[in-house]
């Protein structure tokens, strides 16, 4: 039994459960949520037409991950409703560790832009994104410089890669980097789906003295289709309450920093 939710609250809830356990069932959510097998369906059915899930008889199943082909990727409006409140908190973290007068770098990740949300009001700020959302979000913010590297527009992920991209990097030096992952392993480190959005994140861990990973409790154990940074290029990792206890023990036995916000 749960507190009663609203509806977009609760098809994100269901959203979530759905990447989180593969598999779900219209009578088990039904009792979960406390809400009628009817509103259920309505929601299933609501929550594929938006590309979030694959409706089956009696339930739903999360969308295939094509990572051989590359595909695994979820369009940047569907990623940034996922998590949603997770994702909320651990850019309110992130945003603690910003200071007036830093040199940072964000990747194109849904939550790197709950990050830059929240550091709007700093002064003397570099920020170098190849994330287009992230940059405008700093449109009325005259007192922070965006620097964004050229590249081939990714209309998925709203971002700009391409060797261009990597060849401005290599010439930043930035106090903190900010990166989201499709998975995070010890033996894989972070990683993501699109090799090409990878190949500028490894600038930008090149290019950052700290490296950060801000990520959800979803990613935990998960590997994506190619690794940006190994465990030992990763200085903290920021994460929610959902994170497996055993894995952030072992990731703090291995040096780095994990902090649940």
């Amino acid at each position: 039994m749960t507190d009663k939710l609203f509806p977009e609250e609760r098809l994100e809830r269901i959203a979530s459960l759905v990447m989180e356990r593969q598999r779900v069932s219209v009578a088990e959510l039904s009792v979960l949520l406390d809400v009628s097998q009817v509103t259920i369906r309505n929601d299933l059915d609501e929550l594929e037409r938006r590309g979030l899930l694959k409706r089956t008889h009696g339930g739903a199943l999360a969308i295939e991950q094509d990572y051989n082909n590359k595909k695994a990727e979820l369009s940047f409006d569907v990623r940034e409703r996922l998590q949603r409140g997770e994702k909320e908190r651990i850019g309110q973290m992130a945003a603690s560790l910003v200071h007036d007068g830093d040199a940072i770098a964000f990747d194109a990740s849904t939550t790197a832009l709950q990050v830059a949300r929240r550091i709007k009001d700093r002064r003397e700020l570099t920020v170098v994104t190849n994330g287009i959302r992230i940059a405008l979000e700093f449109m009325d913010s005259p007192h922070i410089t965006v620097v964004m590297p050229g590249g081939i527009l990714r209309r998925d992920a709203v971002s700009l890669v391409g060797e261009l991209g990597e060849e401005v990097l290599a010439k930043f030096n930035v106090q903190k980097g900010f990166f989201g992952a499709r998975g995070v392993t010890l033996e894989e480190g972070l990683t993501d789906v699109d090799s090409y959005e990878v190949h500028l994140k490894r600038a930008m861990v090149r290019a950052a003295k700290e490296v950060i990973a801000i990520v959800d409790h979803t990613k935990w154990g998960h590997v994506g289709f190619v690794s940006f940074a190994s465990i030992d290029q990763v200085d903290r990792i920021i994460t929610d309450d959902g994170a497996p206890s055993d894995m952030v023990a072992a990731l703090r036995d291995a040096g780095v920093d994990v902090i649940i916000a």
